[in-house]
């Protein structure tokens, strides 16, 4: 009999409990290879000032490693991001749109500035994020170029209250590789990606070799220990958004230190 109420009580329980639903779900599917996500595409709010350089050294160097800016084809559209947004170099070479908001007297209205990140803020921790520190965490703050500053906001603005969202880059020929180095330390500089424009992974290849895996060294500078001498050199270029880039026979067995080639580019829609 007590078995009997049992089995009952637990018809009962079933019958009326809900049904459990599961919010958990999983996808085999992988990023798009020639787009950014969309939530990194989305308007977000940050601030800007602007830098006027006093001489033609002022556009050369930065954190990045890109050295001439012009040479290197990245022009004045350039940017210099803050900590929190520059992620210890990984996301030198990605592209971001920049529009002026909330301010009708300093702002440009329906205007918008496409920039690539090449340079660092580095923080003040002498002043407070809402006095002179501009760049100390958490700010989301972006250092342009007059030149381009000027493009979105009349430059007596200042510090402004801008938005910006990550887009593809869209580049004029190929990737391009500057090899440097000395015996068999082979640094590598990688410019004028295309697609996401940051680069998260590097292999390199000799005609004697696999394929060798590079690390980062500074920016967008790669760096290995291997006798590559009087091989022919391939790549293998990783983006963040997975994407994979092969270029075979790069620079040919007679290359030097100091060359830059060119190889294969990403895609874009």
């Amino acid at each position: 009999m007590k078995l009997f109420l049992s089995l009952l009580l637990l018809l009962l329980f079933v019958e009326l409990s809900p049904p459990v639903v599961s919010h958990y779900s999983s996808s085999t599917s992988s990023p798009s290879s020639s787009s950014v996500s969309s939530d990194a595409s989305e308007w977000r709010p940050a601030r800007a000032t602007y830098y006027a350089a006093s001489n033609p050294r002022d556009a050369v160097g930065g954190a990045c490693g890109y050295g001439d800016l012009v040479k290197s084809g990245y022009g004045m559209a350039t940017v210099g991001l803050s900590e929190t947004l520059f992620e210890r170099g990984q996301i030198c070479g990605a592209c971001f749109e920049l529009r002026c908001v909330d301010d009708l007297r300093w702002c440009i209205p329906g205007t918008s500035i496409i920039l690539t990140a090449t340079n660092f803020c580095a923080p003040n921790y002498g002043f407070d994020p809402d006095g002179g520190g501009h760049c100390n965490p958490p700010n989301k703050h972006f250092v342009l170029p007059i030149e381009a500053f000027e493009k979105v906001a009349i430059w007596k603005a200042g510090n402004m209250p801008v938005q910006y969202r990550r887009i593809n880059c869209r580049r004029e020929g190929s990737i391009r590789f500057t090899v440097d180095g000395g015996g068999i330390f082979i640094s590598v500089l990688i410019t004028n990606v295309a697609g996401s424009g940051d680069v998260a992974a590097v292999k390199i290849k000799g005609s004697r070799t696999g394929w060798l895996q590079m690390g980062r060294n500074w920016g967008q500078n790669w760096h290995i220990n291997a006798d590559l001498k009087n091989q022919a050199l391939s790549f293998e270029v990783t983006a963040s958004d997975r994407s994979t880039v092969t270029a075979y026979n790069v620079a040919p067995k007679t290359w030097n230190y100091g060359q830059t080639f060119e190889g294969k580019q990403f895609e874009t829609p």
